[in-house]
């Protein structure tokens, strides 16, 4: 059975703060909150719209050097992505290629895009970033409990 609400987080553990994604799906998914299923990948493809079927909502996370801190969180409608490969699409994107399987509009869906401060190759996570994490992590459970 398909959990109504999916929390799917993105990023590479081994640049530094580019791993908040990831990191809040790890945490997420050892709470086991009911009706909750948990997706991390290091980027999102055309594929991911098949993990939007049969939702309630979504929440999709990423770290952002551009987000203010701790973190920002967006209502996403579906749209094209502007690139010219099918690798490192948007969360937009997914939600386009949804609707382009389904003729239908995806679950709503938001993104928590965590304010990220390093991202080397090889970085830890930032003391920032792990700030911002708590602070993300206490917004999304209570987003799942809503």
């Amino acid at each position: 059975m398909t959990a109504p609400i999916l929390i799917f987080g993105w990023g590479n553990p081994s640049r530094g703060d580019d791993a908040l994604g990831p990191l809040l799906i790890e945490r997420i998914e050892a709470m086991d909150l009911p009706g909750v299923e948990c997706l991390t990948d290091f980027q999102l493809q055309v594929e991911h719209a098949l993990d939007l079927q049969g939702r309630r909502c979504i929440l999709f996370v990423d770290a952002s050097f551009n987000a203010a801190p701790p973190f920002t969180v967006n209502r996403l409608a579906a749209a094209r992505d502007a690139s010219f490969s099918t690798h490192a699409i948007t969360p937009e994107a997914v939600m386009q290629v949804y609707t382009d399987l389904h003729a239908a509009e995806p679950p709503p869906c938001n993104l928590l895009a965590i304010r990220g401060e390093r991202f080397e190759l090889g970085e830890d996570l930032s003391p920032a970033a792990a700030k911002h994490l708590e602070a993300a992590l206490e917004w999304a459970c209570k987003w799942c409990a809503e």
